[in-house]
């Protein structure tokens, strides 16, 4: 989870979810809490990160679940947008032996990935810019696939969203969302990971994505509601933070104090039908 907004959003606006996601000295912090988890100058495996740089529900789970709807083939250049840390970037490299370039507007978030691929050997492979997901600095029909995990819930321009995607991506590429969606019922309480109040939420229902998409030039071919995933994730990430402190490496470095809260109201709002993390393959029309 993370944040590629643009111009198309007015500056006070912008300027809220990046204080949302600002934290001060994070490059400093994940190098200490590296160090406190015993991952000091040696190479990393990048399975070992995913307490911190999969910033998603259900965290390196979810994001297998998700590239696996891709079938990606290792000659494929894939666009991750809003790639925060760089998780699903690695990801997709280490396993899928992917060409992979990493798009956020948070420059230390940008920071942070670079080192990470250091650490993790994977330098070669994935490639990361700070830039706006509404204007991105590639031209047309650059990738043969792209993945959205837990972006767009902070971008009101939506439409715009999906058009600069499909201005990057080759005709027939495959487009991977994994967001949180507006669910069946009102009431969801803030703060959740995404925004601290509902004027930085920008939630669309399910439906609502496929129009977007299709007005995109996208086929959506797959859909899949992952609620029950998503309540069995946070029931068992606040039952593990009753039961002792946090360790080294987790979402608390980038989540802040208020993790706690933020996890009981996404589950309160994901029991409540209030919101539901949904999966979405389209394909990019020719």
């Amino acid at each position: 989870m993370a944040h590629c907004l643009g111009g198309a959003m007015s500056g006070d606006l912008e300027r809220a979810v990046a204080h949302h996601y600002s934290i001060p000295d994070l490059p400093e912090r994940v190098r200490k809490a590296l160090a406190a988890a015993g991952l000091g100058a040696d190479r990393i495996a990048p399975e070992a990160l995913g307490p911190i740089d999969e910033f998603h529900i259900g965290g390196r789970a979810a994001t297998v679940h998700a590239v696996a709807k891709m079938a990606l083939a290792s000659d494929r250049h894939v666009l991750d947008v809003g790639c925060g840390l760089g998780g699903a970037t690695r990801y997709i490299a280490a396993t899928h032996g992917c060409r992979v370039t990493g798009i956020d507007l948070t420059p230390d978030y940008i920071t942070v990935a670079r080192i990470l691929a250091e650490r993790t050997g994977l330098a070669d492979r994935v490639t990361y810019h700070v830039a706006s997901a509404l204007d991105m600095p590639f031209a047309d029909a650059t990738f043969d696939a792209a993945i959205t995990l837990h972006v767009a819930m902070n971008i009101a321009d939506r439409a715009g969203l999906y058009r600069e995607v499909a201005r990057v991506l080759k005709p027939g590429a495959v487009f991977c969302i994994y967001d949180v969606m507006k669910g069946a019922r009102e009431g969801l309480r803030y703060p959740v990971p995404w925004a601290d109040t509902p004027a930085t939420s920008h939630l669309e229902t399910p439906s609502a994505m496929r129009a977007l998409l299709a007005a995109a030039g996208f086929a959506v071919e797959d859909v899949e509601d992952r609620t029950a995933f998503g309540i069995a994730f946070f029931r068992e990430r606040l039952a593990a933070g009753t039961a002792a402190p946090p360790p080294p490496l987790g979402l608390h470095l980038l989540m802040g104090t208020n993790t706690p809260e933020k996890f009981q109201n996404m589950l309160a709002g994901l029991e409540g039908e209030c919101i539901c993390p949904v999966v979405m393959i389209a394909r990019r029309l020719g």
